[in-house]
Formats: structure tokens, C-alpha cells, sequence
């Protein structure tokens, strides 16, 4: 831990879902990587593997961003990143599930004293292999993040991580909870799973939460369907867990949502905190 008289040194992550990265170049993520002051960004479901994805970033790498990636096994699917202003000093790949270990779904990075990760939780639907998929990786997923948490610990670093979870934890965190009480991302025995994660004697803390207690949202994702964009119907899934002493340095949490329909790039917004 930094001593009393050596500050933290301050942080600012954002994560995005960019439901395909090409599309998501040619759309206007690249203006917004030229805008935005975050040091390190956090992407989910690339869908491309490492040239492809090296390729739609080529104009921001040009411009010194530094990139890590765990591409995926299947082809269109998946994918996670992170990109950087600094190099990473260590980059690990998978939550150690046999499983999951080429999926392209969990990707962290260590920075000084902060471990980055980012995560692409799987998507389910009820009665189906997919919802069983997504309930074997989140009992791999759990026993990974308490191994996580104690080795942090033990070693004096801060861990945050951050992504697309799929699932909307609180009736706060989706506009339409009463119709999707059936349905996967808002299953009974899913929100129990995020509650254990953020029990009052566990590691982890949902900053933006704490930063936004009792409001619905700030939501993240908003079907491209109908108006729900237009009429903010969206869910927040996008979380930025961290472990305490770095959710204490949670100052500020901004959900980037765009100003209008045609200027999204993504049916994801940037989820961006500001750790100080």
C-alpha cells in the first residue's frame, strides 16, 4: 500500500460493449477514443480475432494506445480487450475453467499497484444450453473472484473489474423488472449470485451503485428495437466491481449515454469511473 506521505496514484476506466468492434470503428468509436481521458478502457464482445481487432484500432494504436487481447475461439463471437495509455506490466488470460480458457470472455491486466480486468459474462436464455453455459461460468466465475480478492489482500493491490455481466442485479437496474422477472439477466438465482458478490462482509463493491444509490439506472445497454432508447428503457449490466480500498477512491461515475438514437455507436454506452 502507498504510505501516508506517497498518494495514489489517480485511474480512470471505462468499459464498453462494442457489439462488434468493426462496426463499432466505422460507427464512431475511434472519435470517441480521440476524446475521452480515460487511462484504460475496458471492451467486451470484439468479435474479431487479434488481426482483425488490431486492424479496426490501427488509427488509435497509431495514436500510442497500447493493446491486450483475448480473442476467441468462435468464430463472430465474444472477444475482450483492454486497451491502455501505458503498457501493462502483466497480462493473464481466462478465470482458469477449463471450459471458458479460449472463450474470449476474461482478460486482466496489472498497472503499478491496480489490476484492470475485463469481463464478457455470457448471455443466457431460460430452458436453453445457453443459460446452463452461463450458470457454469458464474460458479467458476465466483470461486476465481474469491481467489482474486485474498491474493489482492494478501499483496496490497487493488482489483476492479469491469464489463458486460448480464444481468440487472436490483429492480433499479432495469426499467421494465416486472415483465423480466422470468427471464435470464433477471432470474431469482442470478441476482442472488451478484448479492454474494456484494454482501456486506464480501471484497467487492459496485462503485457506481454507491455513487448512484436509489435511482433507477444510470442504465447502460437499450435494445435497438422499438424506442427504448428514446424512452431510456434500458438495463444496467455494465458494472465496475472493485476491491475496497480502491472503491473508496471512487470519486465520480458516468454512464456515457449518447445524445441521440443515430449517434450510437454501440447498443452499449461507455460506463467511465473515476478512481482518485
Amino acid at each position: 500500500m502507498p504510505s501516508a506521505t506517497v498518494p495514489y496514484v489517480p485511474i480512470t476506466v471505462s468499459t464498453v460493449n462494442v457489439n462488434g468492434v468493426r462496426a463499432a470503428a466505422r460507427k464512431g468509436m475511434l472519435s470517441w477514443l480521440d476524446a475521452t481521458d480515460a487511462d484504460v478502457i475496458c471492451l467486451q464482445e470484439t468479435r474479431a480475432n487479434d488481426g482483425e481487432l488490431t486492424k479496426a484500432l490501427a488509427p488509435a494504436l497509431d495514436a500510442g494506445w497500447h493493446l491486450a487481447s483475448a480473442e476467441p475461439s468462435a468464430k463472430g463471437r465474444n472477444g475482450v480487450a483492454i486497451l491502455s495509455r501505458t503498457a501493462p506490466d502483466a497480462v493473464r488470460v481466462g478465470i482458469g475453467a477449463k471450459e471458458f480458457e479460449e472463450a474470449g470472455r476474461y482478460i486482466e491486466a496489472d498497472f503499478g499497484d491496480v489490476t484492470v480486468a475485463s469481463l464478457y459474462l455470457p448471455s443466457g436464455e431460460v430452458g436453453t444450453e445457453r443459460q446452463d453455459e452461463k450458470e457454469r461460468f458464474m460458479a467458476a466465475f465466483a470461486k476465481y473472484l474469491k481467489k482474486t480478492a485474498k491474493a489482492a489482500s494478501e499483496a496490497d493491490r487493488d482489483v476492479v473489474v469491469v464489463g458486460d455481466w448480464n444481468i440487472a442485479h436490483t429492480e433499479n437496474d432495469l426499467k421494465a423488472w416486472k415483465t423480466n422477472r422470468k427471464n435470464s439477466g433477471f432470474l431469482p438465482e442470478e441476482r442472488e449470485w451478484v448479492a454474494a458478490l456484494l454482501a456486506a462482509r464480501a471484497p467487492w463493491t459496485d462503485v457506481v451503485r454507491e455513487l448512484h444509490p436509489d435511482v433507477e439506472g444510470p442504465y447502460s445497454w437499450w435494445s435497438y428495437r422499438g424506442k427504448a432508447f428514446d424512452n431510456d428503457a434500458g438495463w444496467r449490466i455494465d458494472y465496475q466491481l472493485a476491491t475496497p480500498a480502491l472503491a473508496e477512491r471512487a470519486k465520480e461515475a458516468v454512464t456515457e449515454r449518447a445524445e441521440a438514437y443515430d449517434q450510437r455507436w454501440s447498443d452499449h454506452a461507455p460506463v467511465t469511473v473515476r478512481y482518485r
